[in-house]
């Protein structure tokens, strides 16, 4: 099993009213609340805590995209990739994703995710979301009934851009172009592991299948929620002939680490209380736009995780509530390691991404639960799905082959008079 390090990067400064006085943490929340000279110590202590999971052996590092809102500060998550590149050496970049369908033209994905793949020796893991309603719809415009074919045409533009060696024309529904001509190209051929981040979707399980691409489920609801979600995966996969394979399925989690179970829940609630009364404060008629979700979505019974989420998920929830139900995982590491090893057999999925950040957790705590992580749950569950090929995760250049920053400024000061 592998296990990437994921951050949401919230705002930690909204309001104690918030929730009363506000109508949602999405689209439409008031700019002036947040300041920018605070904002940039938060990127920079986020931006750490990263580094510090990378240190701490993480295999992966994860970021992704929102847009108007206080608790995913990241509407550009290649820019947070890109710093993790040259300070994070050695784990993979879990970009999740790029929402492709809001790209015009869709190939300036295909640049910067090369670039990035380039930058980094090979690391990069490359997502593609359709994105949520109120990213795509709202506060981007995106016609909802054109969403899903814009995200398709998108995907199959960027995939031949990074597989064709000559310019070639591109005469889409959406992007006409005379020369598609991608410099530079990744360093993973012929591209980088492509996975598709989902709320449960028909047609994203399809399109996994189709492409043999990872299916990742960010659930806030936690993991025993999530098991009927991951089931119809599973029994999907299935009917269209493909194989179980843990490693074609990741799944989030929120985690809450300390030394003792006791205090876990002294240290860590004020964090959790704000991330789901604050953070998850959302309005429900900005959740699902009409045609945002397709009718066979509808008519299964899929029920989106956002739109979970807007029907007060988590919210006046107490601390014991929280965790016997699993949207948290929290306590010691001999309780932790329990839980995320009933989570991953019981969903079967062979790639963990812990959000070990949650809420206005402060780095201090989020570094002590990454180091008791690092050290005392994740060897215990690596060996997990051994049996298996993991298919979804980077081919990079091996670590000699890989520029080290600062090293060629090095060897000139080596050979200086």
């Amino acid at each position: 099993m592998k296990f990437s390090w994921f951050h949401l990067m919230p705002y930690r400064w909204l309001p104690p009213d918030f929730r009363e006085r506000y109508h949602g943490v999405w689209v439409d929340v008031p700019n002036r609340l947040y300041d920018p000279e605070r904002g940039h110590e938060l990127y920079n202590e986020y931006l750490d805590m990263l580094e510090y999971a990378g240190q701490m052996g993480f295999d992966g590092l994860g970021v992704n995209e929102h847009h108007q809102n206080a608790y995913g500060m990241m509407p550009s998550p290649n820019l947070m990739a890109a710093a993790l590149a040259r300070r994070a050496t050695d784990s993979m970049l879990l970009v999740l994703g790029n929402s492709i369908a809001l790209y015009n033209p869709p190939i300036r994905v295909a640049e910067e995710f090369a670039m990035l793949d380039v930058m980094s020796g090979g690391r990069l893991i490359a997502g593609f979301p359709v994105g949520t309603s109120m990213d795509t719809n709202y506060c981007y415009g995106v016609n909802p009934a054109t969403l899903r074919d814009r995200y398709r045409e998108a995907h199959d533009l960027i995939i031949k851009a990074w597989a064709t060696r000559e310019p070639f024309p591109w005469n889409g529904t959406y992007t006409k172009l005379r020369y598609v001509n991608v410099w530079p190209r990744p360093i993973q051929q012929p591209h980088p592991p492509i996975w598709i981040p989902g709320l449960g979707s028909l047609e994203t399980w399809d399109f996994c299948v189709q492409h043999d691409y990872n299916y990742s489920y960010l659930s806030f609801s936690g993991y025993k929620r999530a098991k009927r979600m991951m089931d119809g995966y599973w029994e999907r996969r299935a009917a269209l002939g493909a194989d179980s394979n843990p490693h074609s399925a990741a799944f989030f989690q929120q985690v809450c680490l300390s030394d003792t179970d006791g205090a876990c829940e002294r240290e860590w609630w004020p964090h959790v209380d704000y991330f789901f009364n604050k953070c998850l404060h959302l309005y429900p008629g900005m959740v699902g736009a009409p045609g945002y979700m397709s009718e066979a979505s509808m008519r299964a019974g899929i029920v989106s995780q956002i739109g979970n989420t807007s029907l007060n998920l988590g919210r006046d929830k107490t601390w014991k509530e929280l965790c016997d139900e699993r949207y948290i995982v929290a306590g010691s590491p001999a309780t932790v390691r329990q839980q995320l090893e009933e989570l991953g057999r019981s969903l079967r999925v062979g790639h963990l991404l812990l959000g070990l950040h949650i809420g206005s957790a402060p780095i201090e705590l989020v570094n002590h639960a990454t180091e008791l992580c690092a050290t005392q749950v994740l060897p215990h569950l690596r060996p997990m799905w051994n049996e298996w090929e993991d298919r979804w995760w980077p081919k990079a250049l091996p670590a000699a082959r890989r520029a080290r920053p600062g090293s060629r400024n090095a060897a000139v000061e080596q050979v200086r008079p």
